[in-house]
């Protein structure tokens, strides 16, 4: 691993638009590894309660069957 004052020392020898792009180029990478994460999770949720308005007309099987079909699955 990179030790951070030895990260600095270098970056600091570079002209101030390559320290810019170096650090353009280090908020990428920590947005890229973030994006990545957030396309792990497998039980996102964000539907939760998106079919409430049915929960009177069918039962939770018929549901599922019918949510399928509504997604074209």
């Amino acid at each position: 691993m990179l030790n951070s004052n030895k990260l600095e020392i270098i970056i600091k020898q570079l002209p101030p638009e390559l320290q810019k792009e170096v650090e353009d180029f280090a908020l990428f990478l920590l947005e890229k590894r973030a994006n990545k994460r957030k396309k792990k999770s497998f039980l996102n949720q964000d539907w939760a309660g998106g079919l409430k308005e049915y929960r009177n007309v069918y039962t939770s099987l018929e549901l599922q069957k019918k949510s399928l079909e509504w997604r074209g699955d």
